[in-house]
Order: structure tokens, then C-alpha cells, then sequence
């Protein structure tokens, strides 16, 4: 049975920094968001402010306004935003207060354990309510180490990734997933992140709060489970950061360690620098050439379209599929081609049984 969640946004609903929020409002098989704590767009729906979303989620200033306003008493506060060097705000300590006095769990995918905060900590302890810090490192002994056990998986492992950071991968993957099944496969996500945690999806870990040493082995451990357990037809993994990205480069893992030879690869139209640098993003071509580099091919390219309008997406879609002579487009609008390039994909594998 899903958690009702009171997701707070801190003001930033309209922006990528609320990209958690974002992915629960359209769906998750984990949480159903109650209502938005958001003080800049207090008063609209959620769908008004984020695309995608069905309306019906209301936008409150406070706590205490969304908590009075929501039909039955919610079962946590979530923590819907992401932060630079992922600290919680002071100011928003005081609303996970107010939560917690009100009987509420909390559940925060930052960085900063909250529970281990010793005020916070005892109200919750007194409250006799839980914190969920997702990002919160796997006891040493839970780890794993990786053991060559990714070539025992037989079917085609695609990796989702991106030209940088906060492009869309999780929404891609999961809406690949989600259209794969739709298509007669059994198709799997693995996380990588807080935020796939929070949509349910079973199988996966934590890459930016497990130890480098493990990453590779948790990636292997997670997708061989999941492999053994379910036997699907297709696996995604969701991606994090970027091949290039200066600022923490990842991406290497999943082509080599978790031995995705199949790449969908996400492209941020219009955005011209690494997010947060001054550092120019890398052409999609030359990307691609990287990715092949690793042994991997490049299936199809998603775009993503926040940045501009409609026809500059149509424009670029256009260029790449007559540069590349693959797919190409914003998965919002129309996914099929994409997912006509994974079942050819499949197809291809399963008739001539290589597993990399």
C-alpha cells in the first residue's frame, strides 16, 4: 500500500532542483503525494506548474496549511528537492519539526543524514515516528564487491544516459520500462538513485552514497538479482551524471562493469554548458563515438525539451536523425520510435545470443 507524502519543494517546484518531486507526481508505486509544500506557488495545482502531471495535487505555502487542507492525515513529510552538496536548508529543519510533532515520518533523499541530527533525531525518537535518510551508506558488510557475475545475465542490458546531469534519464528509463511492457516484454528498471527508490522500483542501489570501491559490485549484484528473480526480456539502467561531465564523471561503470552494450542517450536541447560550469557540453556525435569507444552502440537518442520550444526540438530531432541515421526524439512526444529501436535491440540479441 503506497505512503501519502507531504512533499516539500522549498519554493523551486517550477525548477530541475525539484526533479525528486517531479518524478513522484507522475507516479510512483511507492508514494502518493497528498499535496505540494511550496511557498512561491501556493494556490495552483501541481500540473499548472510541472508538464506532465495529472492535475489534482495541490500547492500550499506551509505545513501547516497543507496538513489542514489534505482529505485524512498524511503518512510522512518527503523531502522533494535536491541541494547543492546536498545539505538540508536551516529553514526547512523547522518544517521537518513540525512534521515530526505532527506524527509524521520523514523521508529525505539528500545527502545529509537528518536523523542523525540530535534534535531532530530525539523529537523522533519521542514522536515514536521514523526518518528514512535514503542516502544514508549500506553497513560495510552489506556491500558487494564485483565478481564477473553480470555475463551469467541473458538478455540485453540497456544503460540510459545522459550528456550531463539532470536531463531526464530516470523519467526516461522508467518510461521505456513502462512502454516495453506495454509493447509484451517483461522489462525492468534498475535505480541508481534516491529518487528510483521513491518510485518503488525494487532492484538497485545508491550509487553516489556507496563507497567507490563498491559501485561497480552493488551495479553487478543488483542487476544479477533482479535477472534471477524476474527473467525479463530487457533490463534499463538509469543512469547518473555523465561520461564527461567535469564535475563528477560517471558512466564508464554501467558500459564495462554492468556490461550494457545497448545505450539510449539523453541530449538537453539547448543547454550549452555543463550544468553548474563553464564547460562547454560535448556534440551528441562525439558522444556517441565515445560510448562506441567502450564497446557499446548507441540505440537512440532522447530528447529533452525544457529549454525550448517545440519546433527548436523538432529542428534538432531532425538534424540528428539525418546526422546520426538513428532515432531520435523527446520521449513526451512521441516514445515509439524509441522503443521500436529497443525491441529491434532485443530482437537482434536474442537471435544471435551474444551477452557481450
Amino acid at each position: 500500500m503506497k505512503q501519502r507524502a507531504l512533499v516539500v519543494t522549498d519554493g523551486l517546484l517550477d525548477d530541475t532542483h525539484a526533479k525528486t518531486c517531479h518524478a513522484l507526481l507522475r507516479g510512483s508505486e511507492r508514494f502518493e503525494v497528498a499535496a505540494v509544500i511550496d511557498q512561491v506557488h501556493a494556490g495552483k495545482d501541481a500540473s499548472e506548474v510541472v508538464p506532465y502531471v495529472t492535475p489534482g495535487t495541490g500547492v500550499f505555502a506551509d505545513f501547516a496549511s497543507a496538513l489542514e487542507n489534505v482529505s485524512g492525515k498524511p503518512d510522512c513529510l518527503l523531502i522533494g528537492i535536491a541541494t547543492t552538496g546536498g545539505v538540508l536548508p536551516s529553514h526547512l529543519r523547522e518544517v521537518v519539526l513540525e512534521a515530526i510533532n505532527a506524527g509524521l515520518d520523514i523521508v529525505n533523499g539528500l545527502h545529509e543524514t537528518v536523523g542523525d541530527d540530535p534534535i531532530i533525531g530525539a523529537a523522533a525518537e519521542k514522536a515514536g515516528v521514523t526518518v528514512h535518510d535514503i542516502r544514508k551508506p549500506k553497513p560495510f558488510e552489506k556491500l558487494h564487491f564485483w565478481e564477473s557475475r553480470i555475463f551469467e545475465v541473458e538478455c540485453p542490458i540497456i544503460a540510459v544516459l545522459g550528456i550531463d546531469c539532470a536531463v531526464g534519464k530516470r523519467t526516461t528509463a522508467k518510461m521505456l520500462t513502462e512502454a516495453v511492457k506495454e509493447r509484451g516484454l517483461n522489462s525492468n528498471m534498475i535505480y541508481t538513485g534516491q529518487t528510483g527508490w521513491m518510485l518503488g522500483y525494487p532492484y538497485g542501489f545508491i550509487f553516489d552514497s556507496t563507497p567507490n570501491d563498491f559501485v561497480c559490485g552493488e551495479m553487478e549484484h543488483a542487476i544479477v538479482t533482479c535477472w534471477q528473480e524476474t527473467k525479463p526480456d530487457v533490463i534499463f539502467l538509469e543512469g547518473q551524471s555523465a561520461l564527461r561531465n567535469p564535475s563528477g564523471p560517471c558512466g564508464s561503470e554501467y558500459l564495462m562493469s554492468a556490461n550494457a552494450k545497448g545505450v539510449i542517450l539523453q541530449h538537453p536541447v539547448g543547454r550549452e554548458h555543463y550544468i553548474g560550469t563553464e564547460c562547454p557540453l560535448v556534440s551528441v556525435s562525439s558522444e556517441i563515438d565515445l560510448i562506441r569507444m567502450y564497446g557499446a552502440e548507441t540505440l537512440a537518442v532522447t530528447l529533452n525539451s525544457t529549454l525550448v520550444s517545440d519546433e527548436e526540438t523538432e529542428s534538432t530531432a531532425k538534424t540528428l536523425i539525418e546526422e546520426l541515421a538513428i532515432p531520435v526524439g523527446d520521449p513526451f512526444g512521441d516514445i515509439d520510435p524509441i522503443v521500436d529501436a529497443v525491441l529491434k535491440y532485443h530482437s537482434s540479441f536474442v537471435t544471435t545470443g551474444v551477452k557481450g
